[in-house]
């Protein structure tokens, strides 16, 4: 296959693209510490978008494997996982920060969080999401303890670890490379993540 033409997440923002349908998506966790808030939208019509709560339903699992396929909010087919080279560690349950979420630490001033990210990344595309889902947190390490409680922990994925999805219909992705620093999701030390968006050969 050709050399992926990897696109930059930068530290603490995000970054959007289109991918059409059957085009594959790989995102990459380029440092091994990064977790990488991602959403999809169908493109045709951005009310619809990855539901975690209805792919949560239809498989009955809160992690997902390969071959599993992720649902929009209206059940249909949106992103079907191909491959993970990490160890399969990725949060369906939290919503993406803010800036609500930043207050509630203790944060006085501005802090860059994945809400926004998601709107200046759609925004790059000269498109307006009607709402922020909850995303698909790839690779961050939120073990559920006891079946009730759960933490904030560091990735277990080393550098370069990838998952690779195919897009079920023509869609819009977008990611969020976390911003979060006070709790050790990132290791302390939020970085660039990297993204593919090519035809499968």
């Amino acid at each position: 296959m050709t050399k992926l033409q990897l696109v930059t997440i930068p530290a603490r923002k995000g970054k959007a693209s289109f991918a059409a349908k059957g085009q594959h998506v790989r995102i990459v966790n380029t440092h091994g510490n990064q977790v990488v808030d991602t959403w999809a939208f169908n493109r045709a019509d951005l009310g619809e978008f990855m539901s975690m709560e209805h792919t949560r339903a239809q498989t009955a699992a809160l992690f997902w494997n390969v071959g599993d396929t992720m649902l929009s909010n209206r059940r249909r087919p949106l992103l079907t996982i191909l491959s993970d080279t990490s160890p399969g560690i990725h949060d369906s349950l939290c919503a993406a920060c803010d800036r609500y979420r930043y207050q509630l630490l203790g944060c006085k001033e501005h802090h860059d969080n994945c809400t926004d990210n998601l709107h200046d990344a759609m925004a790059e595309l000269g498109l307006v999401e009607p709402e922020t889902p909850s995303p698909w947190n790839l690779f961050m390490n939120i073990p559920i303890r006891d079946g009730r409680k759960f933490e904030f922990l560091p990735t277990v994925s080393k550098p370069g670890d990838y998952v690779e999805v195919r897009a079920e219909m023509d869609c819009v992705v977008a990611f969020s490379a976390c911003p979060q620093d006070i709790v050790p999701i990132n290791g302390g030390n939020p970085v660039e993540a990297h993204f593919a968006v090519f035809d499968p050969r």
